[in-house]
């Protein structure tokens, strides 16, 4: 599977373990922001959670790896609408488990609260709720102050890692950037309430423990009527990278072991 046509542009998807007419849970990958794609789960969770019996879908997000980058069309409403358009074109019908890294963890739970009966349950990783903190951060981190410090830093990691491999990403960022106004256009996004309310799924969110995210815990569970976190001691933001193994572990276990439990407590 290469490219279909949603809302108007290329999306890039991958599936694996998918068999026609199969009732396999369905599992949706979405990465993070600039340097990402799908590629990061590709070579991570993807083909092992397929052997696992799930029926994994992967996807580039509008303006990056493969998918089209239209100039416009960069709010949060934009990659819902993409996702909910994915699962329309890909003739998927019934709540599916979203996993998202980073911003794909904003993205999941924003589709969570705009599509509530597409949504079985949502993984964040290393993800806030897009609430008005996640604009605020989203603001620094792609317009403000904090933006310049994100380029100074990657400037300093290429130099100190040099190399054609290292360099793409960050070429491919550098255009997303230059080309689309995602960064002008991200943090004026349609937000979801504080309380979080509109979000009724299971939600299992996963932490870096020196992560400046992970201190979102005790709202998450307070917030959220059903959700588990966890904390990965002495991690940073890249916890997929990082952490690859243990990561994938949690996550299978949520959604091979943890849904046959919360199916039970609703049972009882």
């Amino acid at each position: 599977m290469a490219t279909m046509r949603v809302n108007g542009i290329d999306v890039h998807v991958q599936r694996l373990g998918h068999e026609s007419g199969s009732d396999r849970p369905v599992v949706v990958l979405v990465h993070g922001l600039l340097i990402d794609s799908l590629a990061s789960y590709y070579f991570s969770l993807a083909p092992r959670l397929a052997e696992e019996g799930l029926d994994v879908v992967m996807y580039d997000l509008r303006g990056h790896g493969k998918t089209s980058r239209p100039p416009t069309g960069y709010r949060m409403e934009d990659f819902v609408g993409d996702l909910d358009g994915l699962l329309d074109a890909l003739a998927i019908d019934r709540p599916v488990h979203l996993v998202g890294n980073s911003f794909g963890g904003a993205v999941a739970y924003a589709m969570a609260a705009a599509r509530p009966e597409r949504v079985a349950s949502v993984v964040a990783i290393e993800a806030e709720p897009p609430a008005r903190t996640w604009a605020e951060n989203m603001y620094e981190g792609l317009v403000g102050e904090q933006g310049g410090l994100v380029v100074q830093e990657v400037t300093q990691w290429l130099r100190e890692n040099p190399g054609e491999r290292n360099a793409r990403p960050f070429r491919a960022a550098g255009r997303v950037l230059d080309e689309t106004a995602l960064a002008e256009e991200i943090p004026l996004s349609g937000l979801l309430d504080e309380d979080l309310s509109a979000i009724r799924c299971p939600v299992f969110a996963i932490f870096g423990g020196a992560s400046k995210l992970s201190e979102q815990t005790t709202m998450l569970e307070a917030s959220l009527a059903d959700c588990r976190t966890v904390v990965l001691p002495d991690l940073g933001h890249s916890v997929l990278v990082e952490a690859t193994k243990e990561t994938y572990a949690l996550v299978r276990d949520w959604l091979l072991l943890g849904q046959e439990a919360h199916a039970l407590r609703e049972a009882l």
